[in-house]
């Protein structure tokens, strides 16, 4: 007689799986992100990946990271963490934890708080000394919103699209 299948992926690295699986809709060439919303009774409530806001031409907008600022991403593309915010599908966050790949800056921390959200769980703080990545860190704890790392022993998670046996 077997028991239950032991290698399933935590709820943490399901989380993170769709928060990644949604960084690959984002259409820019340099840097993919994505983040999951979910609620204190692990309903996801909210995806969102790094583009631009809807309506806007993603072929008519710049892509360019460096050069005049209207002519850089920057003033145009709605992070993940926003775009989730403003995505989600319940009128409050209160108490949900946010996904999300990159540790997010201190615009994105703004949202974050103001919205309820009480946790962040990241992959990457690759930008940990920048100015935007400490503002952010000193917002987040003085509201009281919890940040980690994710933690896994994992290094991949793999989803195929052929048909399930």
């Amino acid at each position: 007689m077997s028991g239950k299948r032991e290698d399933h992926i935590s709820w943490d690295e399901y989380f993170m799986g769709i928060a990644v699986l949604s960084s690959m809709r984002s259409k820019d060439p340099n840097t993919q992100v994505g983040a999951c919303i979910v609620s204190p009774d692990k309903k996801i409530v909210g995806v969102g990946y790094n583009g631009f806001p809807t309506g806007c031409s993603d072929d008519d907008l710049p892509w360019e990271r460096e050069g005049e600022w209207l002519e850089t991403k920057y003033p145009y593309v709605c992070h993940a963490e926003l775009n989730a915010i403003l995505n989600s599908t319940i009128a409050s966050l209160k108490g949900a934890t946010l996904y999300v790949a990159l540790f997010p800056c201190n615009e994105c921390a703004k949202a974050i708080i103001q919205s309820g959200i009480k946790k962040v769980v990241y992959l990457s703080d690759k930008y940990e000394t920048s100015d935007s990545t400490l503002a952010s860190k000193k917002m987040l704890s003085e509201a009281g919103v919890a940040f980690e790392p994710l933690k896994t022993e994992r290094k991949e998670l793999t989803i195929s699209l052929s048909v399930a046996k």
